[in-house]
């Protein structure tokens, strides 16, 4: 008997295999949509900047002693005393470069502020242009601090051209850093005598400036001008274009050497440093001092900001006492580190005299 051969579809499951899908649940969608969305958030908090700046304490230099090897207040021509103790300069750390999670981390040790960014940056102003401005007001500050300091110690002053209005009448004759001797047939003292030989003059009228330059005295004749020719407010007296300024009148040269440090409030410790450096005062009195202010040229102190850092810097750097511009004495007195004493100041003549006061006993204000 013969069999026939059997149908290949009598036996399906030999020959054909189901074909099988794994599809996703909702709940495993989610979980992969939540992982993605929690590795962009922290790719965001880790990378991307935020629109704040970090502020903090910053380095402290003594003024008395060198950084890197260079003596950071330096007087060529005149003998240099030797000193005792420090007087530290103290500075702020600004950071504009911080993430999400950078801030975070930040504010919870305890240690820095955070500020919208806008405060500190203008809309369209680059980091390059704050360094120029920092360092425009840091230099300021050093000329400020030497013109005070000398004033302190009676060293004769000189009046020279500072800024010239260009194309205006001074532009003619005088360049910056002249020597201003009489203007109007009126004996130069300080900067505001030039405003004052002016009155009663008129746009048009001619005047005489003598003037020194490269150790040569010189009398030229120009014609006054009208100050609204210029953009400045109108006037009656005549109009030269002339800002003046004053500087010491001396043989030797003061040099402030510091890299990498902008801004006007350490003023007031270079010019402490300066007349340290030129007498036998021993102001510092192997103590360490710190302090911060910014000053004028008539040795005054002015507020300044971010002193709760200054402060914190000060004590960890083994500061004993620090130096508050009057305008600041409240807020340092809300933020002193323990152990740190606050002696208020509001003149140069006054840091001075309180500086000599503590290391005589004498009691000091305070904050």
């Amino acid at each position: 008997m013969s069999t026939a051969p059997e149908s290949p579809a009598a036996h399906p499951a030999e020959h054909e295999q189901p074909t099988v899908r794994a599809a996703l649940t909702r709940r495993g969608w989610t979980m992969v949509v939540s992982a993605v969305v929690t590795a962009a958030l922290l790719l965001v908090g880790l990378l991307v900047p935020i629109p704040y700046v970090s502020l903090g304490p910053g380095p402290t230099y003594d003024t008395l002693g060198s950084v890197e090897g260079v003596q950071v207040v330096q007087i060529e021509g005149e003998p240099s005393h030797q000193t005792t103790g420090q007087l530290r300069m103290t500075t702020v750390s600004v950071n504009d470069e911080i993430t999400l999670f950078g801030a975070l981390g930040l504010w919870v040790s305890g240690r820095y502020a955070l500020a919208p960014r806008e405060d500190y940056f203008r809309p369209g102003e680059t980091e390059e242009d704050i360094d120029r401005q920092n360092t425009k007001m840091f230099q300021d500050s050093q000329s400020n601090a030497e013109i005070a300091a000398l004033r302190h110690l009676k060293y004769p002053m000189k009046v020279i051209a500072q800024e010239i209005t260009s194309g205006a009448p001074a532009d003619k004759v005088l360049a910056p850093g002249d020597q201003l001797i009489q203007v109007n047939g009126k004996k130069v003292a300080a900067a505001a005598d030039v405003r004052g030989a002016l009155a009663g003059t008129t746009p048009g009228q001619s005047i005489d400036i003598t003037y020194k330059r490269d150790g040569q005295e010189k009398t030229a004749s120009i014609t006054l001008a009208k100050a609204t020719d210029f953009g400045q407010d109108e006037r009656q007296e005549g109009f030269i274009g002339l800002g003046a300024g004053e500087r010491p009148d001396v043989d030797f040269k003061t040099t402030i050497r510091l890299q990498n440090v902008g801004g006007p409030s350490a003023g007031l410790i270079f010019a402490l440093a300066i007349i340290d450096r030129l007498t036998d005062d021993d102001l510092a009195g192997g103590a360490t001092i710190a302090g911060t202010g910014e000053i004028d040229a008539e040795g005054n102190v002015g507020r300044i900001g971010g002193i709760p850092f200054k402060m914190v810097a000060a004590k960890e750097a083994g500061v004993s006492v620090f130096l508050v511009p009057e305008g600041n004495c409240a807020e340092a007195k809300d933020n002193a580190p323990d152990g740190l004493r606050l002696v208020k100041v509001s003149t140069l003549d006054g840091a001075v005299q309180a500086l000599k006061d503590i290391k005589a006993g004498r009691p000091v204000p305070s904050c």
